[in-house]
């Protein structure tokens, strides 16, 4: 049976000691430090606005609470460290820097999961990666085609060629690798800065791909039935494709995506976008500037089944 793109469920991590990130920002064009007292009540006003918003729209939400040591300033990402999947598969994924690896919280995570009735069949770990220096960085490095099993990937300091193809071996799937540079030339820390899929369209900034590779990235896309939202470079730095697709009340899709994404679609895309869902904005300006992420990185999708209980 094909997995579905998309999920009800979504697990936030509320952050205990937000901030930014000097190593991580090293590969990370979108974070800078603001060096603002009051940055830290700033943050969870802006992750309890969507996360509101979220379940407001019928998207059930997970919290799981960060614990303030060791501190981790970018554990509000968990898409980063952890994905799941429709089969009871957990990947746990190796990160990049030092300082983000705490954020594996394996045991508060299943608590959290547990809570809500989803059922943990295996575990891929393939953090041991760490150890000789090679990343992957979860749905930030890996856009996945779930009923195709198929996923797309831009190789950077953060997504490594060798771990993809472990991904690829434990997990059945085939990614489509490629090389994505912002203007100024340097690699794109992630893919999901670029690409987004949902059940029937994807948005692109197809201006970061070189043509020969593009072509053969939009076609497989268009081919698979999308409908394809081209953006360029402006509106990718404002996280146009750092969305997601979720399921709302009665199943309806919801397409979810932060304030400043949604103010840089132009009138026609927009209305092209809404066509597939709709559109629950957040305001999070701050996490985006500090920490160079936006709403899709907040969201981990839980595809996992529900426990079947033993009286049923």
């Amino acid at each position: 049976m094909k997995e579905v793109q998309t999920s009800n469920s979504a697990l936030l991590v509320r952050p205990a000691s937000f901030g930014f990130h000097a190593e991580a920002a090293a590969s990370n064009a979108f974070a800078s430090d603001a060096g603002d007292a009051d940055l830290g009540k700033q943050v969870l006003r802006e992750f309890d606005g969507l996360a509101a918003r979220l379940t407001y729209a019928g998207v059930e939400v997970l919290v799981m609470e960060d614990r303030p040591k060791p501190r981790k300033p970018d554990a509000i990402f968990p898409n980063n460290w952890v994905s799941f999947h429709g089969d009871g598969t957990i990947v746990l994924y190796p990160m990049a820097t030092k300082a983000r690896r705490p954020e594996r919280d394996v045991e508060a995570l299943k608590a959290v999961l547990a809570s809500a009735g989803f059922d943990v069949a295996r575990t891929v770990d393939l953090s041991f990666h760490e150890k000789s220096g090679h990343y992957l960085e979860g749905t930030g490095s890996l856009i996945l085609d779930r009923s195709e099993r198929r996923a797309f990937a831009n190789l950077s300091p953060r997504t490594d060629a060798q771990v993809i193809a472990d991904f690829d071996d434990r997990l059945d799937y085939s990614t489509l690798v490629f090389d994505a540079h912002d203007r100024t030339g340097k690699a794109i820390y992630h893919t999901n800065v670029l690409l987004s899929l949902g059940t029937s369209f994807a948005v692109l900034c197809g201006d970061a791909v070189p043509e020969e590779s593009r072509t053969v990235l939009v076609d497989e896309i268009e081919a698979s039935g999308r409908t394809v939202i081209q953006v360029d470079f402006d509106q990718l730095k404002q996280f146009a494709c750092n969305i997601i697709e979720l399921k709302g009340a009665g199943g309806d899709p919801v397409i979810a995506l932060s304030s400043t994404a949604l103010d840089s679609f132009q009138p026609n895309q927009l209305r092209t976008l809404e066509k597939f869902g709709g559109l629950i904005d957040a305001p999070i300006p701050t996490i985006e500037a500090v920490g160079g992420g936006s709403v899709r990185c907040m969201i981990a999708d839980i595809h996992l089944p529900r426990a079947v209980s033993r009286g049923s």
